[in-house]
């Protein structure tokens, strides 16, 4: 008689059956995000004329889920980046690991208002400049 054993059955060999299931589980997996990832694009593009800032988040966090798990995706973006670099560069910006948000948001404020108004009529640059004159002098001070 066989003595009969408790303990889980050894990993030192895989079973054709054992990866046959892994890859279907990955692609699975993989179609599963590529359609979350659409559907959070989508979401942010229907939210983003809304008032609130959700609609940028949500189509960027989107597009990190899309690029990450299409390698289609990814190689039209390289495409769009290098047809239209001043386009992608802040998507780019975003989908870094510590996204720059608050310097994103302020250079795509200053090119809108740069295409939008004239010259005379700009004041964030002017703002800026004076409200970093008062904090330094204040910092001075103390």
């Amino acid at each position: 008689m066989s003595p009969v054993s408790l303990a889980p059955p050894s990993l030192r060999f895989v079973r054709a059956s054992d990866e046959l299931a892994r890859e279907v589980v990955t692609r699975l997996a993989r179609w599963l995000l590529l359609g979350l990832g659409g559907l959070l694009i989508l979401a942010g593009f229907i939210i983003a004329p809304l008032p609130g800032p959700l609609g940028l988040p949500l189509t960027v966090i989107g597009l990190m889920i899309v690029l990450r798990n299409s390698f289609a995706a990814r190689r039209q973006f390289v495409r769009l980046q290098r047809a239209q670099p001043k386009m992608v560069f802040p998507i780019r910006r975003l989908l870094r690991r510590e996204p720059e948000v608050v310097l994103v948001f302020w250079q795509q404020y200053l090119r809108v208002e740069r295409i939008v108004l004239p010259r005379r009529a700009r004041f964030s640059v002017k703002t800026r400049q004076k409200l970093k004159r008062k904090l330094r002098a204040r910092m001075a001070a103390r």
